[in-house]
């Protein structure tokens, strides 16, 4: 029996297109594992370390950094966030697929990786809102935040769109099921490449 190598899905989109629903009900259903990572920002009340990030201390984020182990990383507001290598590279080695929910900067740095193993695995999707009539509606229909806040969203989300011609996919955002549809018909694709078959 022919094995093959696991894929690593980039999943990126504005706040409010559905992609962390979508990469998380596709590990629920045990379809690929879904990429924890890490910060260096205090955990929110319900966070579990090791399920929702990893928590790290400054200090062990930055010698993590020298020493090459992140896949990506940046600062956010003040934070830092990254993607642990081992989070990626173990299960891929195994045949496993992985997603990552991921802003655009963060795929555009795990992109330019050199680890052949990487850049094997690699697909990436960008999950796009209908219109931005129905992303406003959904950043306003959390009911969690200020005007400001989803004004800054609204902001952040309409400058994150304009790199969707950076991705090899994009899904134009409909209902919840028809998304998971096309998402996981996308997983299914990828597992037919010859190039990922051993």
């Amino acid at each position: 029996m022919t094995s093959r190598s696991g894929i690593l899905l980039l999943v990126s989109g504005p706040s409010g297109s559905g992609k962390t629903t979508l990469c998380r009900r596709l590990a629920d259903e045990g379809e690929a594992h879904y990429s924890i990572s890490c910060t260096t920002r205090s955990p929110r009340e319900g966070e579990v370390d090791g399920q929702d990030y990893h928590f790290l201390r400054q200090e062990d984020f930055s010698a993590r950094i020298a020493a090459g182990e992140l896949l990506e990383h940046a600062e956010v507001h003040g934070n830092f966030y990254g993607t642990l290598k081992s989070e990626v590279l173990d299960h891929l080695a195994k045949g496993r697929d992985v997603v990552m929910d991921i802003d655009v900067q963060g795929a555009a740095q795990v992109r330019t990786c050199h680890d052949p193993e990487i850049q094997t695995a690699l697909t990436d999707l960008f999950v796009m809102p209908p219109s931005e009539e129905e992303l406003l509606a959904r950043l306003t229909g959390r009911g969690t935040d200020a005007q400001e806040i989803i004004a800054l969203r609204m902001k952040n989300a309409l400058e994150e769109m304009t790199h969707w011609s950076d991705y090899s996919y994009r899904l134009l955002s409909t209902t919840r099921e028809e998304d998971y549809l096309n998402f996981k018909s996308l997983i299914l694709a990828e597992r037919l490449r010859i190039s990922r078959l051993k």
